[in-house]
């Protein structure tokens, strides 16, 4: 599936970009965290220390199919940690964000700031 067209700026936004941020070269957005559901796993666990699969999918008002697949991708990138165990014999599932995936957080909010800025810059 391809990514949405609209996180890469076109040319005026670039430049935006690169002046919002000092004229350095112009930034992409982390297309990994861009989509809507692994944006929102990242941020929910950026404001809590853990939380478990079925917390998060009651969160995020997704499916199990849904939350595994993006968190496998996210898992996959190292921006996200997976501590699989039991409670009993059930299973339990526990997600933190990584400290890469907190820089990469960070990195993409502070995109989208630069973004809105030079947005707004323009405006009338």
């Amino acid at each position: 599936m391809a990514e949405p067209s609209a996180a890469r700026p076109g040319p005026r936004g670039e430049r935006a970009v690169r002046g919002a941020l000092g004229g350095g070269p112009a930034l992409e957005l982390d297309r990994l965290i861009h989509e809507r559901m692994r944006l929102a796993i990242v941020s929910a666990l950026a404001v809590n220390e853990s939380l478990t699969f079925n917390e998060l999918k009651r969160l995020l008002e997704t499916t199990d199919g849904n939350l595994s697949v993006h968190a496998r991708k996210l898992e996959e990138a190292q921006y996200i940690t997976c501590t699989k165990s039991f409670e009993g014999r059930l299973p339990k599932t526990v997600y933190r964000l990584s400290p890469a995936g907190r820089a990469a957080l960070e990195r993409y909010l502070d995109h989208m700031e630069a973004l809105i800025r030079a947005t707004r810059k323009g405006e009338p």
